[in-house]
């Protein structure tokens, strides 16, 4: 499948475990292209599904004047937005569990945004996904902060994880992309080129 991709090298440019396991799954040869401390500011004038696109397109452009022709990259930004506000990558244990208790019984957003770039055209989009979290107790929060250790992950959990197994009631939208890539959207788009 994705014949269409073999005149690129395709480039995925994130540390994301998930993301290398999503990409790895469609079947698509890649390497891995990292660069330290890419800036993940936006402007405050961006809310919810904005955010995460204009991220990866600031990723991309960081990557631009190194890339050769021939070569796609692949960015990509998941933020969990609930009750108008980011819920990012938590700063330490007690961040994580924080930011649970207050996903604890709600329905949040988890957007992905994700840039497609050449050294001739770029091209993003967004997927997103409902998420309604079942009432938590302290002990099931303090469980998986201590286990898992969800420091990496947007809104300090990954859903195919043991909170996802016992905390996430329904979801409206794409597992994958709730995991940090949407894969489907991703493939559809990929077909395209």
């Amino acid at each position: 499948m994705l014949d269409n991709l073999k005149k690129y090298q395709v480039i995925l440019a994130s540390n994301s475990p998930r993301r290398k396991e999503l990409m790895s799954g469609l079947g698509v040869d890649y390497v891995v292209r990292t660069l330290p401390d890419v800036d993940e500011s936006y402007p405050d004038t961006l809310v919810g599904a904005e955010i995460p696109e204009f991220i990866a397109r600031e990723k991309a452009d960081a990557y631009r004047a190194m890339m050769k022709p021939g070569e796609l990259l692949v960015t990509a930004d998941t933020i969990v937005w609930l009750d108008g506000k980011v819920l990012g990558k938590p700063e330490g244990r007690e961040g994580a569990v924080e930011m649970l208790r207050t996903l604890s019984g709600k329905s949040h957003q988890v957007f992905t945004g994700v840039c497609l770039t050449t050294t001739e055209w770029q091209k993003s989009f967004t997927a997103s996904s409902d998420v309604q979290f079942d009432v938590l107790s302290e002990d099931e929060i303090q469980y998986y902060v201590d286990r898992y250790q969800p420091l990496d992950k947007a809104g300090a959990y990954g859903v195919q994880e043991w909170i996802g197994y016992i905390g996430v009631k329904s979801i409206s939208g794409s597992f994958y992309n709730i995991m940090g890539l949407p894969i489907q959207k991703l493939y559809g788009e990929l077909k395209k080129l």
